[in-house]
C-alpha cells in the first residue's frame, strides 16, 4: 500500500491481491489497455468525466465508456473495470448478476458495501474497536446518536447518551444532494428543536480548523488538507446558544496548501497509521474507492478522529491523474 501526499503523482502500479491499481507509467503514444465502463447519475457524470480528465486518462492508457442503462450490461463492453454510483434495488440486482457472470471484471464497488456508508449511523460502526496500537497513533470516532423523528425531546436523549455540547448535526442519509452535506452546530438542548430529522448528532472535537481527506483507490492512498470548522472555546460553550449552519467544509476550494499553518496542526497523519486504517476499512467495508475525513484532536500529536466516510467523492480521480 502506498501513501501519496499533496502535490505528488501516483506511482507506477499494477494488479496486486486482486485490487485495481491505476498504472501511471505511460507515454503519450501507448495503446489503450484499460477500459472503464461507467454508470453514473447525470450530476456525477458532469462533475467527474470532464474533457481534461479524459485526455489525461487516455495518455495513461485508460478509456472511459458510458454504460447504457437501457441495455443488458452483459451485452456491453468488454470492460476491464465497471465504475458505478447509482441508487436503487434494480440497479443493484444488475450489478450483482454481472459480477456473477463476469468474475474477470473489477466492479467498483459491491452495491451492499456502498449502501452501508450512505447511512451515517452505520458508516462509523466498528471503527472504535480498531486495533492500530502499533501504527504510530490512535483512531477514534466522536460520540454520536441518531435522531429519527422528534428533535424537541432530543435534549433528554443527548444527556442519557452522555454527549456534550456543542454537537455537530448532520443528515442521517448521504444521498448525493447538497442537503445531505449540510452541517449545523448546536450549542444547547433547546436549539435541537430547530433541526430537521432524521439526523446524526456528533460531539464536536476541537481540531485546529484543519481536516485531512484521505482518498483511496485500490491500494493507493492520497492525502490532502482542507480548512474545517474552527475550535470552540470554553467561553463560547458557556455563553453561546442556538444552532448555526456552517458553509460546506472540506471542499477543494477550502485547500490550505498556500496557508502558513502551525506545523502541529498541519502535519499529515503518520503513514503507518494511514496504511493500517485503510487496510482495516477496506477489509471491513469491502470497498476500494472511497475517502475518509479525519481530524487531529487539538493539542494532541497522534490522536485522530474519523468523522465521515464517502464513496466516490467529486473530483476523485483528478487527485491521482494530476
Amino acid at each position: 500500500m502506498r501513501v501519496e501526499e499533496e502535490d505528488s503523482m501516483v506511482p507506477q502500479g499494477n494488479e496486486a491481491d486482486g485490487e485495481m491499481v491505476l498504472d501511471t507509467a505511460s507515454s503519450q503514444h501507448q495503446e489503450e489497455k484499460l477500459v472503464i465502463g461507467y454508470a453514473l447519475t447525470s450530476k456525477k457524470k458532469q462533475s467527474f468525466l470532464q474533457p481534461k480528465l479524459e485526455v489525461l486518462a487516455r495518455k495513461k492508457g485508460i478509456s472511459f465508456v458510458s454504460i447504457d442503462q437501457d441495455k443488458p450490461l452483459s451485452e456491453q463492453g468488454p470492460f476491464d473495470v465497471v465504475l458505478h454510483k447509482l441508487l436503487g434495488n434494480e440497479w443493484h440486482d444488475v450489478i450483482q448478476d454481472y459480477q456473477k457472470t463476469h468474475p474477470e471484471v473489477t466492479v467498483l464497488d459491491p452495491p451492499g458495501a456502498i449502501q452501508r456508508i450512505y447511512n451515517r449511523q452505520s458508516m462509523l460502526q466498528g471503527l472504535a474497536d480498531l486495533n492500530l496500537a502499533e501504527c504510530d497513533g490512535m483512531i477514534c470516532v466522536p460520540k454520536q446518536m441518531v435522531v429519527l423523528q422528534d428533535t424537541t425531546s432530543s435534549g433528554n436523549e443527548v444527556a442519557k447518551a452522555g454527549l456534550k455540547f456543542p454537537l455537530v448535526a448532520k443528515p442521517l442519509l448521504v444521498d448525493g444532494t447538497a442537503k445531505s452535506h449540510q452541517l449545523f452546530l448546536a450549542y444547547d438542548c433547546l436549539s435541537l428543536a430547530e433541526l430537521e430529522p432524521p439526523l446524526v448528532l456528533q460531539e464536536f472535537v476541537n481540531h485546529g480548523g484543519v481536516l485531512f481527506k484521505v482518498f483511496v483507490v485500490g491500494d493507493v492512498i492520497r492525502v490532502v488538507r482542507r480548512f474545517s470548522l474552527p475550535n470552540v472555546s470554553n467561553v463560547e460553550k458557556e455563553e453561546v446558544a442556538g444552532v448555526f449552519q456552517f458553509p460546506r467544509v472540506s471542499s477543494a476550494a477550502a485547500s490550505v496548501d498556500k496557508t502558513d499553518l502551525d506545523p502541529r496542526v498541519a502535519e499529515l497523519p503518520p503513514k503507518p497509521l494511514l496504511e493500517g486504517l485503510v487496510r482495516e476499512l477496506r477489509s471491513r467495508l469491502g470497498l476500494r474507492l472511497f475517502n475518509i475525513d479525519m481530524i487531529r484532536e487539538h493539542g494532541s500529536q497522534d490522536v485522530f478522529y474519523v468523522i465521515d466516510i464517502n464513496y466516490f467523492p467529486g473530483k476523485f480521480f483528478y487527485l491521482f491523474f494530476l
